[in-house]
């Protein structure tokens, strides 16, 4: 599809100078936290970031230009990866239409799943050339940070064998059930997609979908395991902790409000040599 100019709600500028690139921290990731955004032009921003950090490596001398991580939700949304099964969407235009929510197909790895109100999505935007060049570490990683958040809450989450994501079970509630998935797409060694988080999600929204293509197993959310809401902030602090720790990052939260921070890291000037 082609690619526009990312559209984004507005947001509070500052006139503090951003900072987008430091040669002494490599690892360095800017949060941006942008609340409740539509998919596609979120999906259009993404690829815009890639292809700046894709840039700035090419670009001679090589710019450390900082790693980004967007933390967000979407309003109602079912994506398909490029290899999955438009089958797996149980619901007609119509009842999509009925039930508030849009049908996006995506260049993400992974089969079918669902985004909205109460999910914390994250989209790490990393060049991996700086961290480790190996994707399935990489969602590995991506699975440790939501495995320790969960931990956080009391609750035991892990790996299922052959199936991206991380899960809670089997146990007297029955057989294993997806809290977090995942899919990604890397191009260049730069990642985009990344992972969705169900805290307080209103779960009879995956009833209309195969999740992930696989019709054994449900889903879950913290509120479902934990039985009350769950503090969507404290749960947003545990992630970007764990994350860091799992990354060897170091987080930067810009002095910028999203927007004009973002603007900026698309704009300005790389260094000269």
């Amino acid at each position: 599809m082609p690619r526009t100019s990312p559209s984004l709600p507005d947001a509070r500028h500052t006139t503090a100078a951003p900072r987008l690139y430091d040669a002494h921290a490599p690892r360095t990731v800017a949060v941006c936290d942008l609340g409740q955004v539509p998919y596609e032009p979120t999906w259009e921003l993404q690829h815009t970031l890639q292809q700046r950090l894709i840039a700035a490596k090419r670009h001679a001398p090589p710019v450390a230009l900082h790693h980004v991580l967007l933390l967000l939700e979407h309003p109602p949304v079912y994506t398909l990866g490029r290899n999955g099964d438009a089958a797996h969407l149980l619901l007609s235009e119509e009842h999509l239409r009925a039930r508030g929510a849009t049908f996006v197909p995506i260049d993400r790895g992974g089969d079918i799943t669902y985004h909205g109100p109460g999910q914390l999505v994250g989209y790490p935007l990393l060049d991996l050339d700086r961290f480790f060049t190996d994707i399935h570490r990489y969602l590995r990683e991506l699975e440790e940070a939501i495995i320790r958040t969960c931990a956080d809450f009391g609750l035991r989450a892990g790996r299922v064998d052959g199936r991206t994501g991380v899960w809670i079970g089997p146990d007297d509630r029955g057989p294993e059930r997806k809290i977090c998935a995942m899919g990604i797409r890397c191009s260049r060694w730069v990642t985009m997609h990344g992972f969705a988080f169900n805290v307080n999600t209103d779960l009879s929204f995956f009833d209309h979908i195969v999740p992930c293509g696989i019709r054994d197993r449900g889903v879950t959310s913290l509120a479902a395991e934990l039985g009350a809401p769950v503090d969507p902030t404290r749960v947003k602090a545990r992630v970007l902790h764990h994350f860091a720790t799992c990354f060897e990052a170091a987080p930067h939260t810009p002095t910028l409000a999203p927007r004009a921070y973002l603007d900026a890291y698309l704009t300005t000037p790389f260094p000269s040599a």
